[in-house]
């Protein structure tokens, strides 16, 4: 039998099953990818105590042993980072990628829980844009991220972007696609492509979801199944970008505080597309 193609993600568990993890599983599968988890932290939710996040580091000479593991197999055609709670983790997974050379990397600098609006480690943000992010192949920051990695004040409008983009790329990153959603102004739900050279802006129109969880999880794991099957950062984007307004679309309420993006069927009438 063929080997289908590999993907990876380095990320934490949030047990409502709409980000992290699971969100990246569900997505490699639905691109038709094997995939597989290596655990960075355990995210949970208070749901008495108005969504409050508690989170649990996994030790990082396990996570180390899970990066091992992984990367023992036939390849891995791709992979992703999602939530990593300390500078520990985040040295441990860039020495692994760098001693292994490993390619086709989405970075998703996760720094704050949806709902909170402060960075979750200060240091994890400096470590983040000095040592992982320079290693990507895409980079996949929203706004806050973005203005973070860049050194920037608060990202308004897309010529902020561009300056984001700019230095991001500058520092390291190959390409680097900013996620302005719901939060710029306007009826479109915008991102912006940087390859170096050229930027390139994909638009839809912004969907009533003001609970949606796990957009940006699903966003860059759809990137990551695209670097998979042989696309260009700019196609796996595009596709990613349609593949995650589809499952905000069919998002549910999962609980008063969140709806989960939700994707199921998309590969039985989009897989082929994506592919080829």
């Amino acid at each position: 039998m063929t080997k289908p193609k590999i993907t990876l993600t380095i990320a934490g568990n949030d047990a409502s099953g709409g980000a992290g993890i699971a969100a990246d599983l569900k997505t490699f599968a639905e691109y038709g990818t094997f995939g597989i988890a290596a655990l960075t932290v355990i995210a949970t939710m208070d749901p008495n105590n108005n969504w409050s996040h508690g989170i649990t580091p996994i030790n990082p000479k396990v996570v180390k042993d899970q990066l091992v593991t992984a990367t023992a197999g036939p390849g891995i055609d791709a992979f992703k980072t999602g939530m990593l709670p300390n500078v520990d983790i985040i040295t441990v997974i860039a020495n692994h990628i760098k001693e292994h050379q490993m390619t086709n990397f989405v970075a998703d600098p996760v720094m704050v829980c949806k709902g909170e609006d402060e960075v979750l480690n200060p240091e994890n943000a400096e470590a983040l844009k000095d040592v992982l992010v320079p290693l990507a192949t895409v980079a996949t920051p929203n706004l806050f991220e973005a203005a973070q990695l860049a050194g920037l004040k608060t990202l308004t409008s897309v010529e902020d972007m561009k300056e984001a983009a700019r230095i991001i790329h500058d520092n390291g990153a190959k390409t680097v696609v900013i996620k302005g959603g719901k939060a710029l102004p306007g009826t479109k739900a915008i991102d912006l492509f940087f390859d170096g050279k050229e930027f390139t802006l994909f638009e839809t129109d912004k969907i009533d979801a003001p609970s949606n969880h796990g957009a940006g999880c699903t966003f860059a794991a759809a990137i990551t199944a695209g670097l998979a099957y042989g696309l260009t950062p700019k196609e796996a984007v595009a596709k990613a970008k349609e593949f995650v307004t589809a499952a905000i679309k069919t998002g549910f309420p999962f609980n008063q505080f969140i709806s989960p993006v939700f994707h199921s069927g998309y590969r039985l009438s989009h897989h082929k597309a994506i592919i080829e």
